[in-house]
């Protein structure tokens, strides 16, 4: 009710200034000014107003905001956690995917290990020589290969 009031009374001291604006011939002025002092009037017809008022003066709406906030902060402190442990749940998962990772390359390995037959099946280039394992051609690509590998692609 009181919220009413002040609405009302804010709506109509706009539309003064903006018939005191018009006065002065400021027409383009006077317009925005009565359009902003209509607003709160408008809020207060459609009940906007008695809505927000009703939300913020309900402790029970502040406990829900605390609700949610507690929630939220469970949520990041859960994603930190398993950020820091590296998603991996059990102390021996964490081992194996380390096993495993460490087993792609072999650590004193120049190049790097290629399963049977896949350098065999590749052609020589023109105007190289076959050098390497078993015949197989060394290409340009090798150091690149060997990255790739050691990353497990």
């Amino acid at each position: 009710m009181l919220t009413s009031t002040v609405c009302a009374a804010v709506s109509a001291a706009g539309l003064g200034i903006a018939a005191l604006t018009a006065y002065r011939k400021r027409f383009l002025a006077a317009t925005r000014i009565a359009a902003f002092s209509l607003i709160p009037i408008g809020l207060v017809m459609t009940g906007v107003i008695d809505w927000v008022t009703n939300i913020v003066f309900k402790p029970t709406v502040w406990a829900g905001f605390g609700v949610l906030a507690l929630s939220a902060v469970l949520f990041m402190i859960s994603r930190g956690v398993e950020r820091r442990r590296g998603g991996i749940g059990s102390r021996k998962e964490r081992k194996a995917a380390a096993a495993d990772r460490s087993d792609a390359v072999a650590p004193a390995a120049s190049v790097p290990s290629l399963g049977a037959g896949r350098g065999a099946a590749q052609p020589a280039p023109k105007g190289k020589a076959a050098q390497g394992r078993g015949g197989a051609p060394k290409d340009d690509f090798s150091d690149i290969e060997a990255i790739l590998k050691k990353h497990g692609i």
